[in-house]
């Protein structure tokens, strides 16, 4: 985390960066095949992303890369199941995450797509400047850290169960 500002996305603001995300990409004339969401952030992305482009087409890859707050695995990591790289073959697909912090999940999927996609791009909610990755997409960029509407609550739990606070929210 580079600052101690924080950057609250409610909902609300999630629904209309999500749809000019979309509207960007349509003015830019592409037209996506797929709509890979890297999970879990990228879900709500790419959701809405590929019902405002019309996509019906929409994969899932899960990256393990952020343990908490500023702290993370050395590198991040695809977990099962992988998607199977035939089914890209020759598509165009967009790349759909909520944020490009270190980039790092991005390239690794972007990476991933490479060989075996006629065209990939990114589009993000938010892009960091320090991203190893620069999305063709942003919303909005930001070095300070990011309370996504979903991760800021602590999951839910069977009531009477004690609930400790998100470490996304701390």
């Amino acid at each position: 985390m580079t600052s101690e500002i924080r950057e609250n996305l409610s909902y609300e603001t999630f629904g209309r960066a999500v749809r000019e995300l979309a509207q960007t990409i349509a003015d830019d004339g592409y037209e996506p095949d797929i709509v890979l969401s890297i999970a879990r952030g990228g879900v709500f992305v790419a959701g809405g992303l590929a019902y405002a482009l019309d996509c019906k087409n929409i994969h899932l890859v899960n990256v393990e890369f952020y343990t908490g707050v500023g702290t993370t695995l050395e590198m991040p990591v695809m977990l099962a199941p992988v998607p199977n790289a035939i089914d890209f073959t020759d598509k165009k697909v967009l790349i759909a995450d909520d944020v490009a912090d270190t980039g790092k999940t991005l390239k690794l999927v972007h990476d991933f797509c490479l060989e075996t996609v006629a065209e990939v791009r990114s589009a993000v909610i938010y892009e960091k400047s320090h991203s190893l990755v620069k999305c063709e997409y942003v919303w909005k960029r930001t070095d300070d850290w990011i309370n996504f509407p979903w991760s800021v609550l602590p999951p839910c739990r069977k009531a009477g169960t004690p609930i400790t606070p998100s470490k996304d929210a701390l």
